[in-house]
């Protein structure tokens, strides 16, 4: 039988460095960052901005026809081996109709509930660049002076909210006037604020701290100048918050994809603000069995704090990438977000943790450094046994009395 029959993962060894990651980088980068609009379908602008960042990272990079970018990271291989991938848009809004009363109805872009839309500041894009203004989502009955208690029995729903313009309008007419139309893209405004104790308050955390945390990594590693053992492929999406993030823009031979995303914080979840976070399963089923506990290897090795946690109302840019038919493993990192989607909070310390594990993960060998260079290979060469063993269930289970 073949040697590799028997192969063990890795072994984490001392050659990966836990580098220094310069966290003032990280939260201006940050912050840059969420004051810049991008909900999915209108990214241009804050596209151009993480390019200025991977360029100053002395890194070679293109961007794909809609606007995907890709870097690469040289290593040791010839080839690209694995890939980093996170996002760049986020939820938004876009105009339905306009109403006869002058307000906006709208619809969501991207997953997310109309409550924790009610009151959040907006910015209104028109196909005129000159022409752009600001607002407030608001419910149907949104005074207390005027409905009293109808406004706690209203309804919760897209239905039950309008934007009102900043803007002297009062009618359908007076919207058209001001170049608004149906179709244009409404942005939650990301307000965001840095605590003296380290929690970044924001809308569009997801996933612009995970950018950022990405970046970072990126940084630590240009900074010290470190050899990678394997070519890395680093993907900014566009499309993941409506489902087709990484459907394209992956090198062929990308043997790990790791997707970089928010870690849900709720009842009921292993994870925390604080920590970095290993997905083992979302809603499109598990992650990669030998990858994902790779990477939990890597963060015990180096004591860098991680939890594993497990997403029921999940995906993340891994599921397009595997739904578009490329043969990788797949794993998933986060920092801690609590109410996503929603009042959005991460820490400080969450972003530098999740940012140290990539430096590592980045400078460390394939799971399986000889199986996986190639897309497949005899089943005798497999790593299964010694790796996943299972043993046969007993073929009597039949249980006699005494």
């Amino acid at each position: 039988m073949n040697a590799r029959t028997n192969a063990q993962p890795p072994a984490t060894t001392p050659r990966e460095v836990d580098l220094p990651v310069d966290v003032e980088y990280l939260t201006s980068t940050l912050m840059e960052l969420l004051r810049i609009p991008s909900p999915s379908g209108r990214t241009d602008a804050v596209m151009q901005v993480v390019g200025t960042h991977v360029d100053a990272l002395g890194l070679s990079f293109d961007l794909t026809r809609r606007g995907i970018l890709r870097a690469t990271l040289p290593g040791a291989t010839d080839a690209v081996k694995r890939a980093v991938v996170v996002h760049a848009d986020t939820i938004g809004l876009m105009v339905k109709q306009v109403k006869d009363s002058g307000r906006l109805e709208v619809v969501p872009v991207g997953s997310h509930s109309a409550r924790f839309a009610e009151g959040a500041h907006v910015t209104i894009f028109t196909d005129d660049f000159d022409r752009v203004y600001t607002g407030t989502v608001l419910p149907l009955k949104s005074s207390g002076h005027t409905f009293g208690d109808e406004i706690d029995t209203q309804g919760v729903g897209w239905d039950q909210v309008e934007v009102r313009i900043d803007e002297p309008v009062e009618s359908a007419r007076d919207v058209a006037a001001l170049g608004v139309e149906v179709g244009d893209f409404v942005a939650l405004d990301a307000a965001p604020q840095l605590t003296r104790g380290g929690y970044v308050k924001s809308r569009h955390l997801d996933d612009k701290a995970g950018l950022a945390a990405c970046l970072a990594a990126l940084k630590a590693l240009h900074d010290a100048d470190v050899p990678l053992a394997v070519t890395a492929q680093f993907l900014v999406t566009i499309g993941e918050e409506v489902g087709f993030g990484a459907t394209h823009g992956l090198a062929p031979d990308v043997a790990e994809l790791v997707a970089v995303d928010n870690a849900v914080v709720a009842a009921g979840q292993n994870s925390r603000e604080e920590l970095v976070s290993i997905g083992m399963l979302d809603m499109t089923g598990p992650f990669d069995y030998h990858l994902s506990r790779r990477l939990h290897s890597l963060a015990r090795a180096h004591g860098i704090p991680a939890v594993r946690d497990v997403y029921r109302h999940y995906r993340s840019d891994a599921a397009p990438a595997l739904e578009a038919g490329i043969e990788a493993r797949h794993a998933l990192l986060g920092f801690g977000l609590d109410s996503s989607h929603g009042h959005e909070r991460a820490h400080v310390d969450g972003l530098v943790a999740l940012a140290r594990l990539l430096v590592v993960y980045l400078q460390s060998g394939l799971t399986f450094d000889d199986w996986d260079q190639a897309e497949a290979g005899p089943l005798a060469d497999f790593p299964s046994t010694s790796v996943q063993p299972a043993e046969p269930e007993p073929v009597d289970r039949t249980v006699l009395p005494d």
